[in-house]
């Protein structure tokens, strides 16, 4: 096994104590998972890409289930921390790995049902990514900085606290891209930063700094620099795994019991929804001036 610091793990300086690979085989692609050195209770789960700004593509949606099924199965771990690598916590979906399938989705069948539930499984199956670390037993922390964009943030909403730098920026900016957002920020939110600031965000796909998100409850706390963010986010992973792992799980399970359910249920519905219309022009002209680096045209078609 190699060891490193937290600093080279998530690409800037933070606790000292060493981290140790947790040991998944074959190896990950777009994760990187490994123990704290001092006791082994605290994981850390780093995104690694592999495009610019931790991209989320294929590798990071078949990994990150498998990833925390064994964190959660695993009585030795005792919390969790989630961080991106280099400069950004996450840009959100690979637009070019993986809108491609879902533009294409009808075109052979006219639209029909073959399609249709086609697509309607591809995006229950990336919900269910998400919901892996939103349903893990153990507290899971995300450590935020530089850009967080879209599914990057269904992915802090999933987890249990967030802390940022300074330089974080924000955006739930599918709207932008002719998507209705359905991995789960549409659904989680709510119960973070309130019915109106999520409308907010939305609707308008607009950015937000660290002291918006802070203001607005999206994040627990803003810290000067990613140093800092990083080092808030395993001081609460630190805390959590020191008291009873059974008392902690409880809370967790109290605490959904209520926004469970409601959850399920708007994953369930807007996976319906972007099955029936998420194929579109508006869609393809999106990705089309993506790859072409134009704004967009849209036309409501």
């Amino acid at each position: 096994m190699t060891t490193t610091d937290h600093g080279e793990a998530a690409g800037q300086t933070g606790p000292a104590a060493e981290l140790v690979d947790y040991g998944f085989s074959p190896g990950l692609k777009a994760l990187r998972v490994q123990r704290r050195g001092d006791d082994g209770r605290v994981v850390q789960v780093t995104m690694l890409g592999p495009g610019k700004g931790n991209a989320m593509g294929p590798d990071f949606f078949r990994e990150l289930p498998e990833v925390f099924a064994a964190l959660d199965g695993d009585d030795s771990v005792r919390a969790v921390v989630i961080a991106g690598s280099g400069a950004h916590f996450c840009y959100g979906l690979d637009l070019t790995a993986m809108l491609g399938g879902l533009t294409a989705g009808g075109a052979d069948d006219g639209g029909l049902a073959g399609a249709r539930t086609a697509m309607l499984e591809k995006v229950r199956s990336l919900q269910r990514a998400l919901d892996a670390v939103a349903g893990c037993r153990k507290p899971v922390a995300a450590a935020i900085w530089g850009w967080c964009i879209g599914g990057g943030v269904d992915l802090v909403a999933a987890c249990d606290v967030r802390y940022a730098s300074a330089d974080a920026r924000f955006s739930v900016r599918e709207v932008k891209v002719a998507i209705v957002a359905d991995l789960g920020s549409l659904q989680r939110l709510p119960a973070i930063i309130g019915d109106g600031h999520l409308r907010e965000l939305a609707l308008t796909g607009k950015d937000i700094d660290a002291r918006r998100a802070e203001k607005i409850g999206l994040v627990n706390d803003v810290l000067p620099d990613q140093a800092a963010a990083f080092a808030a986010a395993h001081a609460f992973a630190d805390e959590a795994a020191a008291n009873p792992p059974l008392v902690v799980q409880g809370v967790k399970e109290i605490l959904d019991v209520a926004r469970g359910p409601a959850v399920a249920a708007g994953l369930r519905y807007v996976s319906a929804w972007n099955a029936a219309f998420l194929p579109s022009h508006d869609l393809n002209e999106a990705v089309t001036a993506f790859v072409e680096r134009r704004p967009p045209r849209y036309q409501g078609r």
